[in-house]
């Protein structure tokens, strides 16, 4: 059973699943994170949805490239965490099935693709406390503990 954070789901509320990829890129004492400016502010662990035939460590890939800018190294899973939410990008109700990964991000190769994103580094244990959603900031907690 995968370790829910946040809000339960609603009574009658239909949700659907959405299985992602998302990275902890630790270098030194700091993490590269995102911020999802529309709707937001969001800091995030970058990452999303992983899409149709796509495989995770292929979604983790192209959504650390699309929200930071930065080309990513030697992933390796470290957990998975699930959480139910609305998405106002897409309208829908989602349970929110992430896939957690600790990579070493390797290059900077520009801005991020994606216009609401926005790269940032923060020291871990700011991070732990400043990140969005329940389920990162206790992946950002275990990184800081050594997991």
């Amino acid at each position: 059973m995968i370790r829910r954070f946040g809000e339960s789901p609603e009574t009658g509320r239909k949700y659907t699943r959405r299985v992602g990829a998302y990275a902890l890129l630790p270098q030194g004492n700091r993490l590269l994170l995102t911020c999802q400016l529309d709707p937001g502010p969001d800091l995030q662990l970058p990452g999303g949805g992983i899409d149709p035939g796509e495989s995770p460590i292929t979604a983790l890939h192209r959504e650390v490239y699309e929200e930071t800018g930065w080309l990513i190294a030697a992933p390796r899973r470290v957990g998975a965490f699930r959480r139910y939410t609305y998405m106002p990008e897409y309208d829908l109700w989602a349970e929110k099935v992430c896939l957690i990964y600790r990579a070493r991000p390797v290059r900077r190769m520009g801005p991020p693709t994606e216009a609401v994103h926005e790269a940032m580094w923060m020291e871990i244990a700011d991070a732990v406390h400043l990140l969005g959603n329940e389920g990162d900031a206790h992946f950002a907690q275990r990184h800081l503990q050594g997991l």
